[in-house]
Protein backbone atom coordinates (compact mmCIF):
# COMPACT_ATOMS: atom_id res chain seq x y z
CA UNK A 1 0.00 0.00 0.00
CA UNK A 2 1.88 3.06 -1.24
CA UNK A 3 1.74 6.42 0.45
CA UNK A 4 0.60 5.25 3.89
CA UNK A 5 2.43 5.94 7.16
CA UNK A 6 5.01 3.48 8.42
CA UNK A 7 3.60 1.55 11.40
CA UNK A 8 5.40 -0.16 14.27
CA UNK A 9 4.10 -2.20 17.21
CA UNK A 10 5.77 -2.31 20.62
CA UNK A 11 4.65 -4.72 23.37
CA UNK A 12 5.38 -3.99 27.03
CA UNK A 13 4.72 -6.74 29.58
CA UNK A 14 6.16 -8.98 32.24
CA UNK A 15 6.04 -12.34 30.43
CA UNK A 16 6.56 -14.38 33.62
CA UNK A 17 3.60 -16.07 35.32
CA UNK A 18 3.58 -17.99 38.62
CA UNK A 19 3.07 -21.74 38.47
CA UNK A 20 -0.70 -21.32 38.87
CA UNK A 21 -0.97 -18.15 36.76
CA UNK A 22 -3.57 -17.94 34.01
CA UNK A 23 -3.84 -14.23 33.15
CA UNK A 24 -1.39 -12.24 31.05
CA UNK A 25 -1.53 -8.45 30.62
CA UNK A 26 0.31 -6.43 27.99
CA UNK A 27 0.38 -2.87 26.63
CA UNK A 28 0.52 -2.67 22.84
CA UNK A 29 1.78 0.67 21.52
CA UNK A 30 1.09 1.42 17.86
CA UNK A 31 3.15 4.19 16.28
CA UNK A 32 2.47 5.64 12.82
CA UNK A 33 4.90 7.99 11.13
CA UNK A 34 4.32 9.73 7.80
CA UNK A 35 6.75 9.03 4.99
CA UNK A 36 6.87 12.74 4.21
CA UNK A 37 5.24 15.16 1.82
CA UNK A 38 5.63 12.71 -1.03
CA UNK A 39 3.15 10.38 0.64
CA UNK A 40 -0.30 10.20 -0.90
CA UNK A 41 -3.08 10.97 1.58
CA UNK A 42 -6.27 8.97 1.52
CA UNK A 43 -9.24 10.72 -0.06
CA UNK A 44 -11.46 12.40 2.52
CA UNK A 45 -15.10 13.34 3.03
CA UNK A 46 -16.29 15.70 5.77
CA UNK A 47 -19.74 16.62 7.11
CA UNK A 48 -20.13 19.51 9.55
CA UNK A 49 -23.27 19.16 11.70
CA UNK A 50 -24.33 22.34 13.51
CA UNK A 51 -27.13 22.31 16.07
CA UNK A 52 -29.57 25.09 15.12
CA UNK A 53 -32.28 24.31 17.69
CA UNK A 54 -33.93 27.26 19.41
CA UNK A 55 -31.65 27.12 22.46
CA UNK A 56 -28.63 27.93 20.28
CA UNK A 57 -29.87 31.52 20.02
CA UNK A 58 -28.92 32.20 23.65
CA UNK A 59 -25.57 33.28 25.16
CA UNK A 60 -23.91 33.80 21.78
CA UNK A 61 -23.84 30.09 20.93
CA UNK A 62 -25.10 30.33 17.35
CA UNK A 63 -22.74 33.19 16.47
CA UNK A 64 -19.84 31.18 17.90
CA UNK A 65 -20.99 28.06 16.01
CA UNK A 66 -20.99 30.03 12.76
CA UNK A 67 -17.42 31.19 13.35
CA UNK A 68 -16.40 27.61 14.19
CA UNK A 69 -18.07 26.19 11.07
CA UNK A 70 -16.38 28.82 8.88
CA UNK A 71 -13.00 27.94 10.42
CA UNK A 72 -13.58 24.24 9.70
CA UNK A 73 -14.63 24.90 6.09
CA UNK A 74 -11.58 27.11 5.47
CA UNK A 75 -9.32 24.33 6.81
CA UNK A 76 -10.58 21.73 4.30
CA UNK A 77 -7.89 20.94 1.76
CA UNK A 78 -8.66 21.10 -1.97
CA UNK A 79 -10.37 17.98 -3.26
CA UNK A 80 -12.04 16.95 -0.01
CA UNK A 81 -15.75 16.26 -0.45
CA UNK A 82 -17.86 18.07 2.13
CA UNK A 83 -21.23 19.38 3.26
CA UNK A 84 -22.63 21.59 6.02
CA UNK A 85 -25.84 20.45 7.73
CA UNK A 86 -28.10 22.30 10.17
CA UNK A 87 -29.67 20.09 12.83
CA UNK A 88 -32.99 20.63 14.60
CA UNK A 89 -36.13 18.43 14.65
CA UNK A 90 -34.94 17.41 11.20
CA UNK A 91 -31.61 17.97 9.45
CA UNK A 92 -31.38 20.57 6.69
CA UNK A 93 -28.74 20.87 3.98
CA UNK A 94 -27.05 24.27 4.28
CA UNK A 95 -24.39 23.71 1.64
CA UNK A 96 -24.73 22.39 -0.96
CA UNK A 97 -28.50 22.68 -1.36
CA UNK A 98 -29.04 19.12 -2.54
CA UNK A 99 -28.37 15.94 -0.56
CA UNK A 100 -24.80 15.46 -1.76
CA UNK A 101 -21.17 16.30 -1.06
CA UNK A 102 -19.20 18.80 -3.13
CA UNK A 103 -15.50 19.13 -3.79
CA UNK A 104 -13.64 21.69 -1.68
CA UNK A 105 -12.02 24.49 -3.66
CA UNK A 106 -11.82 28.25 -3.35
CA UNK A 107 -15.30 28.77 -4.82
CA UNK A 108 -17.13 26.05 -2.85
CA UNK A 109 -15.52 27.07 0.43
CA UNK A 110 -16.60 30.70 -0.11
CA UNK A 111 -20.17 29.64 -0.94
CA UNK A 112 -20.30 27.39 2.11
CA UNK A 113 -19.11 30.20 4.38
CA UNK A 114 -21.78 32.51 2.94
CA UNK A 115 -24.45 29.86 3.54
CA UNK A 116 -23.30 29.36 7.15
CA UNK A 117 -23.69 33.09 7.76
CA UNK A 118 -27.42 32.75 7.08
CA UNK A 119 -28.02 30.09 9.74
CA UNK A 120 -30.79 30.80 12.24
CA UNK A 121 -31.95 28.98 15.38
CA UNK A 122 -35.37 27.34 15.69
CA UNK A 123 -36.87 23.98 16.62
CA UNK A 124 -35.77 21.03 18.73
CA UNK A 125 -33.08 18.35 18.78
CA UNK A 126 -33.18 14.97 16.98
CA UNK A 127 -29.53 13.93 16.65
CA UNK A 128 -30.29 10.50 15.20
CA UNK A 129 -31.91 12.07 12.13
CA UNK A 130 -28.80 14.23 11.62
CA UNK A 131 -26.59 11.14 11.70
CA UNK A 132 -28.80 9.21 9.29
CA UNK A 133 -28.51 12.04 6.75
CA UNK A 134 -24.75 12.00 7.27
CA UNK A 135 -24.65 8.26 6.59
CA UNK A 136 -26.52 8.82 3.30
CA UNK A 137 -24.17 11.63 2.31
CA UNK A 138 -21.17 9.34 2.77
CA UNK A 139 -22.63 6.59 0.55
CA UNK A 140 -20.29 5.85 -2.34
CA UNK A 141 -17.13 7.13 -0.65
CA UNK A 142 -15.75 3.77 0.48
CA UNK A 143 -12.00 3.93 1.02
CA UNK A 144 -12.08 7.59 1.99
CA UNK A 145 -11.54 8.99 5.48
CA UNK A 146 -15.21 9.73 6.27
CA UNK A 147 -15.54 12.06 9.22
CA UNK A 148 -18.31 14.11 10.78
CA UNK A 149 -18.11 16.75 13.46
CA UNK A 150 -21.25 17.22 15.53
CA UNK A 151 -21.92 20.32 17.62
CA UNK A 152 -24.87 20.43 20.01
CA UNK A 153 -25.96 22.40 23.05
CA UNK A 154 -28.78 20.16 24.24
CA UNK A 155 -30.24 16.75 24.84
CA UNK A 156 -31.69 14.51 22.15
CA UNK A 157 -35.24 15.37 23.23
CA UNK A 158 -37.15 14.66 20.03
CA UNK A 159 -36.13 11.01 19.62
CA UNK A 160 -36.33 8.05 21.96
CA UNK A 161 -33.20 6.35 23.26
CA UNK A 162 -34.22 3.31 21.20
CA UNK A 163 -34.39 5.39 18.02
CA UNK A 164 -30.94 6.80 18.65
CA UNK A 165 -29.53 3.33 19.35
CA UNK A 166 -31.01 2.05 16.08
CA UNK A 167 -29.36 4.92 14.22
CA UNK A 168 -26.00 4.21 15.83
CA UNK A 169 -26.27 0.56 14.80
CA UNK A 170 -26.82 1.66 11.18
CA UNK A 171 -24.00 4.24 11.23
CA UNK A 172 -21.39 2.21 13.13
CA UNK A 173 -18.50 1.36 10.82
CA UNK A 174 -19.77 3.72 8.13
CA UNK A 175 -18.02 6.90 9.30
CA UNK A 176 -16.17 8.48 12.22
CA UNK A 177 -17.75 11.19 14.35
CA UNK A 178 -16.27 13.63 16.85
CA UNK A 179 -18.66 15.72 18.95
CA UNK A 180 -18.58 18.90 20.95
CA UNK A 181 -21.04 19.96 23.63
CA UNK A 182 -21.33 23.72 24.06
CA UNK A 183 -22.77 25.23 27.23
CA UNK A 184 -24.09 23.01 30.05
CA UNK A 185 -27.49 21.74 28.88
CA UNK A 186 -26.30 18.68 26.93
CA UNK A 187 -25.74 15.18 28.35
CA UNK A 188 -22.23 13.78 28.77
CA UNK A 189 -23.45 10.16 28.68
CA UNK A 190 -25.33 10.76 25.44
CA UNK A 191 -22.38 12.22 23.53
CA UNK A 192 -20.14 9.52 25.00
CA UNK A 193 -22.50 6.86 23.62
CA UNK A 194 -22.62 8.47 20.17
CA UNK A 195 -18.90 8.99 19.75
CA UNK A 196 -18.02 5.60 21.22
CA UNK A 197 -20.21 3.87 18.63
CA UNK A 198 -18.71 5.99 15.84
CA UNK A 199 -15.03 5.67 16.87
CA UNK A 200 -14.71 9.34 17.73
CA UNK A 201 -14.14 11.52 20.75
CA UNK A 202 -16.00 14.34 22.44
CA UNK A 203 -15.24 17.34 24.59
CA UNK A 204 -17.06 19.96 26.56
CA UNK A 205 -16.79 23.58 25.43
CA UNK A 206 -18.36 25.58 28.28
CA UNK A 207 -17.47 28.94 26.71
CA UNK A 208 -18.82 29.39 23.15
CA UNK A 209 -15.91 31.72 22.42
CA UNK A 210 -13.60 28.66 22.44
CA UNK A 211 -15.45 26.84 19.65
CA UNK A 212 -13.59 28.42 16.75
CA UNK A 213 -10.12 27.38 17.92
CA UNK A 214 -11.42 23.93 18.81
CA UNK A 215 -12.98 23.35 15.37
CA UNK A 216 -9.83 24.62 13.68
CA UNK A 217 -7.63 22.17 15.58
CA UNK A 218 -10.05 19.28 15.09
CA UNK A 219 -10.34 19.81 11.32
CA UNK A 220 -6.58 20.19 10.97
CA UNK A 221 -6.13 16.84 12.69
CA UNK A 222 -8.67 15.15 10.40
CA UNK A 223 -7.03 16.62 7.30
CA UNK A 224 -3.75 15.00 8.38
CA UNK A 225 -5.16 11.45 8.26
CA UNK A 226 -3.41 9.33 5.65
CA UNK A 227 -5.12 5.95 5.83
CA UNK A 228 -8.83 5.35 6.29
CA UNK A 229 -9.62 2.02 7.94
CA UNK A 230 -7.14 0.29 10.24
CA UNK A 231 -7.88 -2.65 12.52
CA UNK A 232 -6.07 -4.53 15.27
CA UNK A 233 -6.15 -8.28 14.54
CA UNK A 234 -5.53 -10.53 17.55
CA UNK A 235 -4.91 -14.28 17.43
CA UNK A 236 -4.93 -16.36 20.61
CA UNK A 237 -4.01 -20.06 20.90
CA UNK A 238 -6.41 -22.87 21.61
CA UNK A 239 -7.54 -23.06 25.23
CA UNK A 240 -6.98 -19.31 25.62
CA UNK A 241 -9.24 -16.30 25.18
CA UNK A 242 -8.92 -12.56 25.00
CA UNK A 243 -10.64 -11.17 28.09
CA UNK A 244 -10.54 -7.57 26.94
CA UNK A 245 -8.98 -5.05 24.59
CA UNK A 246 -9.01 -1.42 25.74
CA UNK A 247 -7.65 1.66 24.06
CA UNK A 248 -5.73 3.57 26.74
CA UNK A 249 -4.13 6.48 24.84
CA UNK A 250 -5.31 9.04 23.91
CA UNK A 251 -8.50 8.05 25.78
CA UNK A 252 -9.87 5.04 27.64
CA UNK A 253 -12.24 3.15 25.34
CA UNK A 254 -13.27 -0.49 25.78
CA UNK A 255 -13.04 -2.15 22.35
CA UNK A 256 -13.89 -5.67 23.53
CA UNK A 257 -17.47 -5.64 22.25
CA UNK A 258 -16.42 -4.47 18.79
CA UNK A 259 -14.69 -7.73 17.91
CA UNK A 260 -15.38 -9.08 14.43
CA UNK A 261 -14.40 -12.71 13.94
CA UNK A 262 -11.86 -12.93 11.12
CA UNK A 263 -10.54 -16.49 11.27
CA UNK A 264 -9.84 -19.44 13.51
CA UNK A 265 -9.11 -18.04 16.98
CA UNK A 266 -8.73 -14.58 15.43
CA UNK A 267 -10.74 -11.38 15.84
CA UNK A 268 -10.46 -7.84 14.44
CA UNK A 269 -10.99 -4.60 16.40
CA UNK A 270 -11.62 -1.49 14.26
CA UNK A 271 -9.36 1.48 15.05
CA UNK A 272 -10.53 4.02 12.45
CA UNK A 273 -8.37 6.43 10.44
CA UNK A 274 -4.71 7.20 11.14
CA UNK A 275 -2.14 9.88 10.44
CA UNK A 276 1.18 10.41 12.23
CA UNK A 277 0.26 9.48 15.80
CA UNK A 278 0.66 6.99 18.66
CA UNK A 279 -2.06 5.02 20.40
CA UNK A 280 -1.82 2.48 23.22
CA UNK A 281 -3.93 -0.60 23.96
CA UNK A 282 -4.28 -2.85 27.00
CA UNK A 283 -4.76 -6.56 26.22
CA UNK A 284 -5.61 -9.27 28.74
CA UNK A 285 -5.34 -12.95 27.73
CA UNK A 286 -6.60 -15.79 29.91
CA UNK A 287 -5.50 -19.41 29.44
CA UNK A 288 -7.68 -22.35 30.49
CA UNK A 289 -4.90 -24.10 32.42
CA UNK A 290 -1.48 -22.97 33.67
CA UNK A 291 1.55 -24.35 31.87
CA UNK A 292 4.37 -26.36 33.42
CA UNK A 293 7.20 -24.40 35.03
CA UNK A 294 9.65 -23.43 32.29
CA UNK A 295 7.07 -23.67 29.51
CA UNK A 296 6.95 -20.76 27.08
CA UNK A 297 4.09 -19.86 24.74
CA UNK A 298 2.80 -17.13 22.50
CA UNK A 299 -0.23 -15.84 24.40
CA UNK A 300 -1.34 -13.58 21.56
CA UNK A 301 -0.18 -12.51 18.11
CA UNK A 302 -1.21 -8.97 17.24
CA UNK A 303 -1.26 -7.49 13.77
CA UNK A 304 -2.16 -4.08 12.47
CA UNK A 305 -4.06 -4.44 9.21
CA UNK A 306 -5.56 -2.27 6.49
CA UNK A 307 -7.66 -4.30 4.08
CA UNK A 308 -5.56 -7.35 3.22
CA UNK A 309 -2.22 -5.73 4.08
CA UNK A 310 -0.38 -6.35 7.34
CA UNK A 311 1.20 -3.09 8.49
CA UNK A 312 2.97 -4.31 11.67
CA UNK A 313 3.04 -7.28 14.05
CA UNK A 314 3.93 -8.07 17.64
CA UNK A 315 3.84 -10.92 20.16
CA UNK A 316 2.45 -11.23 23.68
CA UNK A 317 4.48 -13.96 25.40
CA UNK A 318 4.01 -16.08 28.51
CA UNK A 319 6.46 -18.19 30.51
CA UNK A 320 5.67 -20.02 33.75
CA UNK A 321 8.26 -19.78 36.51
CA UNK A 322 8.80 -20.81 40.12
CA UNK A 323 10.81 -17.62 40.71
CA UNK A 324 8.49 -15.38 42.75
CA UNK A 325 10.65 -12.31 42.13
CA UNK A 326 10.07 -12.66 38.41
CA UNK A 327 6.38 -13.53 38.48
CA UNK A 328 5.29 -10.87 40.98
CA UNK A 329 6.92 -7.93 39.19
CA UNK A 330 4.28 -5.80 37.49
CA UNK A 331 5.32 -4.03 34.29
CA UNK A 332 5.19 -0.31 35.06
CA UNK A 333 3.24 0.53 31.91
CA UNK A 334 0.65 -2.16 32.62
CA UNK A 335 0.32 -0.77 36.15
CA UNK A 336 0.05 2.79 34.85
CA UNK A 337 -2.75 2.00 32.42
CA UNK A 338 -4.58 -0.23 34.89
CA UNK A 339 -4.63 2.79 37.20
CA UNK A 340 -5.91 5.08 34.44
CA UNK A 341 -8.74 2.70 33.59
CA UNK A 342 -9.73 2.49 37.27
CA UNK A 343 -9.50 6.29 37.53
CA UNK A 344 -12.02 6.80 34.74
CA UNK A 345 -14.42 4.34 36.37
CA UNK A 346 -14.03 5.91 39.81
CA UNK A 347 -14.76 9.42 38.51
CA UNK A 348 -17.81 8.39 36.52
CA UNK A 349 -19.23 6.20 39.29
CA UNK A 350 -18.59 8.90 41.89
CA UNK A 351 -20.30 11.61 39.87
CA UNK A 352 -23.27 9.36 39.12
CA UNK A 353 -23.66 8.58 42.84
CA UNK A 354 -23.46 12.29 43.62
CA UNK A 355 -26.21 13.06 41.11
CA UNK A 356 -28.37 10.34 42.68
CA UNK A 357 -27.84 11.71 46.20
CA UNK A 358 -25.73 8.74 47.40
CA UNK A 359 -23.15 10.79 49.28
CA UNK A 360 -21.34 7.83 50.87
CA UNK A 361 -20.63 6.14 47.53
CA UNK A 362 -19.79 9.46 45.88
CA UNK A 363 -17.31 10.31 48.63
CA UNK A 364 -15.66 6.88 48.50
CA UNK A 365 -15.34 6.73 44.71
CA UNK A 366 -14.19 10.33 44.25
CA UNK A 367 -11.72 9.85 47.10
CA UNK A 368 -10.34 6.82 45.29
CA UNK A 369 -10.12 8.93 42.14
CA UNK A 370 -8.00 11.51 44.01
CA UNK A 371 -5.50 8.77 44.95
CA UNK A 372 -5.39 7.30 41.44
CA UNK A 373 -4.99 10.67 39.71
CA UNK A 374 -1.90 11.33 41.84
CA UNK A 375 -0.50 7.85 41.19
CA UNK A 376 -0.76 8.06 37.40
CA UNK A 377 0.28 11.72 37.24
CA UNK A 378 -2.95 13.01 35.71
CA UNK A 379 -2.73 16.63 36.85
CA UNK A 380 -5.72 17.77 34.81
CA UNK A 381 -8.04 15.32 36.58
CA UNK A 382 -6.51 16.23 39.94
CA UNK A 383 -7.29 19.89 39.30
CA UNK A 384 -10.85 19.11 38.21
CA UNK A 385 -11.41 16.89 41.26
CA UNK A 386 -10.36 19.82 43.46
CA UNK A 387 -13.39 21.70 42.12
CA UNK A 388 -15.78 18.91 43.15
CA UNK A 389 -14.33 17.72 46.48
CA UNK A 390 -12.31 19.16 49.35
CA UNK A 391 -9.25 16.94 49.71
CA UNK A 392 -8.43 16.21 53.36
CA UNK A 393 -5.77 13.52 52.81
CA UNK A 394 -4.65 12.96 49.19
CA UNK A 395 -2.64 9.86 50.10
CA UNK A 396 -5.54 8.05 51.77
CA UNK A 397 -8.19 9.55 49.50
CA UNK A 398 -10.05 11.24 52.33
CA UNK A 399 -12.35 13.87 50.82
CA UNK A 400 -15.49 15.87 51.52
CA UNK A 401 -18.02 16.61 48.81
CA UNK A 402 -18.32 20.31 48.03
CA UNK A 403 -21.85 21.58 48.57
CA UNK A 404 -21.80 23.96 45.66
CA UNK A 405 -20.29 22.74 42.39
CA UNK A 406 -20.83 24.43 39.05
CA UNK A 407 -22.43 22.26 36.40
CA UNK A 408 -19.63 23.17 33.99
CA UNK A 409 -16.98 21.84 36.40
CA UNK A 410 -18.89 18.59 36.97
CA UNK A 411 -19.35 18.09 33.22
CA UNK A 412 -15.67 18.82 32.53
CA UNK A 413 -14.58 16.22 35.09
CA UNK A 414 -16.99 13.63 33.65
CA UNK A 415 -16.03 14.38 30.04
CA UNK A 416 -12.28 14.38 30.60
CA UNK A 417 -12.17 11.39 32.96
CA UNK A 418 -11.20 9.15 30.02
CA UNK A 419 -8.41 11.39 28.72
CA UNK A 420 -5.16 9.79 29.78
CA UNK A 421 -1.48 10.63 30.23
CA UNK A 422 1.41 8.70 28.75
CA UNK A 423 4.33 7.00 30.40
CA UNK A 424 7.83 7.39 29.06
CA UNK A 425 9.23 4.50 27.07
CA UNK A 426 12.37 2.89 28.34
CA UNK A 427 14.73 0.51 26.61
CA UNK A 428 14.23 -2.04 29.36
CA UNK A 429 10.86 -1.69 31.18
CA UNK A 430 10.38 -3.25 34.57
CA UNK A 431 9.40 -6.87 34.31
CA UNK A 432 11.52 -7.72 31.29
CA UNK A 433 12.32 -6.54 27.79
CA UNK A 434 9.79 -5.44 25.23
CA UNK A 435 8.83 -7.81 22.46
Amino acid sequence: MSGVPGFTIRVDQNPFLPADGREMHAIVTVEARSWGEGGERASAAEVILIDTSGSMSYRGKLAAAKRAARAAVDMLRDGVRFAVVAGANKPRMIYPRGEQLVEANETSRRRAVNAVARLHAAGGTAIGSWLRLTERLFTGYDGAVKHAVLLTDGKNQHESAEELDATLAVCSGRFLCDARGVGTDWEVAELRRITSALLGGFLDVPDPADLEADFLAMTRAVMSKEIADVALRVWTPQRARLRFVKQMVPTVEDLTGRRVESGTQTGDYPLGAWGSEDREYHLCVEVDEPGDVGRQMRAAWVKLIAGDEVLATGNVLAEWTADAARSTTIDRRVAHHTGQSELAEAVQEGLEARREGDEDTATARLGRAVVLAREVGNDQISDLLDRVVDVVDPTRGTVRLKRHVSKADEMSLDTRSVRTVRTRHSSEPEGGPST
